[in-house]
């Protein structure tokens, strides 16, 4: 089947004229159309997403459900709504969680669109835990670097998001030369503290501006630092986590623009009910939010094709620094080869949307 698209996604941009040829199974060619006849036509083509930060999907959540089959459950349902890889997120927990998170994780290694683990926590500023439980938060240990150890000797990826000002210099080196990416967040660093992480192996920034304090005049703080950084910085673009404006200031100050990336912060409501358990409470969509019993923002109810499509909508940028950001940045950012429409690609790593950005079916491959 020969499918043509006013635009697809090419080596990291959207090129007009194209069409990919298929055997209802993989991509088989991805070339001009020229003079050809198309089998079919959709509005844009791109790789599935790359999300850094999925804490859960289907209905199940990586926190109470750190198996292989929890696992390959959040996995397919983000691959549904056009997510093709995934770092399945584990918050602040028992150290035996996280072990077993690791030990599943590793079990997983090769699935499709599994690519590693993200730890967020538990490692954390108290200050800043957001949702996370207060019972489980203590200082980066020896503990946590087994496990890590554990992780990469697997060959497995690790983003670990903690608060730089709360972790032992010598650990987050350490932590650092296994090859563990390490993101600052939900910390209280102040601007000076976080340039000291920067020099000390930190390389990024998990959800900025959420679980972190506000910039002022007399407190920049880790945000300004973040965003005058080349650091790698991820934003929910959900639209409630960071106002259309902030994501206007932070997209258009950095003096590195692809260095931002999207992150879902997911949990089980996507391709799942409503609701769901975290730490014995009881979770719920509110207003399109995701709300605990305290009224604090507890991860985010959207998907990563709807990220594109909102910060499209709320920044005025263009769609292809949109696609890029849900794309190759984040790739880039853990070191992953972008995903490619190649030949021999799966379908299942191809989206097709319209020319609202919104997802479609790749013709051929309707249920």
């Amino acid at each position: 089947m020969l499918i043509a698209a006013d635009q697809i996604w090419i080596d990291g941009g959207l090129q007009a004229g194209h069409a990919i040829e298929t055997d209802g199974e993989v991509v088989t060619a991805c070339r001009p159309l020229g003079g050809d006849t198309p089998d079919a036509y959709v509005p844009l083509l791109m790789s599935g997403c790359t999300d850094l930060q999925v804490n859960g999907g289907g209905g199940t959540l990586l926190n109470t459900d750190p198996t292989v089959a929890g696992i390959e459950t959040i996995a397919a349902a983000h691959r549904k709504l056009g997510t093709a890889r995934i770092l399945p997120t584990l918050i602040t927990d028992a150290p035996e969680v996280m072990e077993a998170a690791a030990d599943a994780i590793i079990a997983a290694k090769g699935r499709p669109g599994i690519m590693g683990i993200h730890l967020e926590g538990p490692h954390i500023a108290p200050e800043k835990r957001g949702t996370h439980d207060t019972r489980f938060i203590r200082l980066l240990d020896d503990r946590t670097l087994a496990v890590l150890r554990r992780l990469r000797q697997a060959d497995v990826p690790v983003l670990l998001t903690l608060a730089p000002e709360r972790a032992n210099p010598v650990l987050l080196r350490e932590a650092a030369a296994m090859g563990v990416v390490l993101s600052a967040g939900h910390s209280m660093a102040t601007a000076a503290e976080a340039r000291t992480a920067l020099d000390n192996g930190v390389t990024m920034f998990t959800h900025l501006y959420n679980a972190m304090p506000q910039m002022n005049s007399r407190e920049p703080g880790m945000i300004a630092a973040a965003i005058l950084s080349d650091a790698w910085c991820g934003l929910i673009t959900d639209g409630i986590h960071v106002s259309p404006e902030m994501l206007q200031v932070t997209l258009n100050a950095r003096p590195r623009p692809d260095r931002c990336f999207i992150v879902s912060d997911s949990m089980p409501t996507i391709g799942g009910p409503d609701h769901f358990n975290l730490y014995g409470m009881d979770i719920h969509v509110r207003d399109g939010a995701l709300v605990n019993s305290e009224g604090s923002l507890a991860g985010a109810h959207i998907d990563m094709i709807t990220s594109i499509r909102r910060l499209v909508r709320m920044t005025g940028i263009a769609p292809d620094r949109a696609i890029a950001m849900a794309t190759d940045i984040p790739c880039a950012a853990m070191g992953f080869a972008p995903l490619r429409i190649a030949p021999g690609m799966p379908l299942t790593d191809l989206v097709a949307l319209d020319d609202g950005l919104r997802l479609i079916d790749i013709p051929g491959t309707e249920p």
